[in-house]
């Protein structure tokens, strides 16, 4: 199966520099030294479907943009990238997310894919309006999948669950394609539901024998769901020319980590409900020391961000290979970033997607169609590529 590529949007701006943000992040708390405007983001999207991505994820919280809006100005100002939209289902009806979902495909020529973030901070999700605890939560994220995909089908629904209830909700138009949903989670209540809803199910980025176990996790669930799911992870990533380079790279991030800043992020990581977060926090114990916690795959990242925590670091070819590494344990997707995103999403085109394509394991999305990327538009330019 040829590996699916995906990036990133960062709606709370850019840098050089790492950008926090995520599980519980403080309003106002993310930003960086490129603002996240329509502009800058539309150079983001270009290069990637340029490069070969085929989708971009959109975060979802009070730290970022609004991820439908952004990415539906977005789609006016792209060709064919597919939009990862990140939504929490206890924010709209379920009869209005399926509504939106299939408005977005219409005029978007089929573009949208969904993340379903179930949220793991209450505080936040309270912020929201939102005052159900983390396990009632996944269970009413449950109840909305159902809803969501019965009228994906075309069915007229009736439910009066434990959360939600419709009467005679039916969508007057259906979303053609359907979007494929993503989901994540690494607690007992998350896995119920990826297991019976998910089309993929996402890791953030671990050692190899950690999502190996995740895995088998995921896929035993599903089978007894009489369902099959794909399986994808979230990794930053950072490759250069040579090892040195890369890792001299990831140091200068690291040197520019203020350390009250790194005590006061992880003091507030570590109230999170997340146990994908949990286990982030495990990797590098809030210390700067052994960051490289297995070949070429570095946790400080998580020093200062939330969520995602780790990257890929060394030359093309070590990074090639562990992404290799990861597709034979079954993962086939990988959403991608780095800072900048601009740069980095070139470092990692055109330095490694080649040689995942010389292994025969990715394709360029316009190799595939007539005329290929001789008759693609070309990319929007951008200042300081490298």
């Amino acid at each position: 199966m040829t590996l699916t590529f995906h990036w990133f949007l960062p709606t709370y701006g850019d840098s050089r520099h790492v950008v926090g943000g995520g599980h519980g992040t403080p309003v106002g708390g993310a930003g960086g030294d490129r603002p996240a405007t329509l502009g800058y983001l539309t150079q983001i999207a270009r290069a990637a479907e340029e490069l070969g991505f085929v989708g971009a994820l959109t975060p979802t919280g009070a730290w970022c943009e609004d991820a439908w809006l952004t990415t539906a100005m977005l789609a006016q100002t792209t060709e064919r990238l597919k939009f990862l939209v990140a939504f929490r289902p206890g924010s709209v009806s379920p009869t209005l997310g399926a509504q939106m979902a299939a408005t977005f495909q219409r005029h978007s020529g089929g573009r949208l894919l969904l993340n379903v973030v179930t949220g793991g901070e209450s505080h936040e999700q309270r912020a929201y309006g939102d005052f159900l605890d983390k396990d009632a939560r996944y269970a009413r994220t449950g109840e909305f999948l159902h809803i969501v995909r019965e009228l994906w089908a075309g069915k007229t629904v009736d439910l009066d669950g434990e959360h939600l209830r419709v009467e005679g909700a039916k969508l007057g138009r259906l979303p053609d394609p359907v979007p494929e949903v993503y989901f994540g989670g690494s607690s007992p209540a998350a896995g119920d539901v990826a297991a019976r809803y998910c089309d993929v199910y996402l890791t953030w980025g671990e050692p190899p024998a950690a999502v190996a176990e995740k895995i088998a996790w995921i896929r035993g669930l599903a089978a007894k769901e009489g369902r099959t799911v794909r399986f994808g992870i979230r990794l930053h990533v950072i490759p250069r020319d040579t090892a040195e380079q890369a890792w001299a790279e990831a140091q200068r991030l690291l040197d520019g980590f203020d350390p009250a800043a790194i005590a006061a992020i992880q003091a507030g990581l570590a109230r999170s409900e997340s146990e994908g977060q949990r286990r982030m926090l495990a990797l590098h114990g809030g210390t700067t020391g052994d960051l490289e916690i297995s070949p070429n795959l570095w946790a400080g990242i998580g020093l200062v961000r939330g969520g995602a925590g780790t990257a890929l670091v060394g030359s093309h070819t070590e990074v090639a290979d562990r992404i290799a590494e990861y597709h034979a344990l079954g993962i086939d997707e990988f959403i991608l970033s780095g800072h900048p995103h601009v740069e980095e999403a070139y470092w990692f085109g055109e330095g490694v997607l080649p040689l995942l394509k010389a292994r025969g394991l990715w394709t360029h999305p316009l190799d595939t169609v007539p005329g290929g990327r001789d008759t693609a538009p070309a990319a929007v330019p951008f200042a300081g590529q490298r």
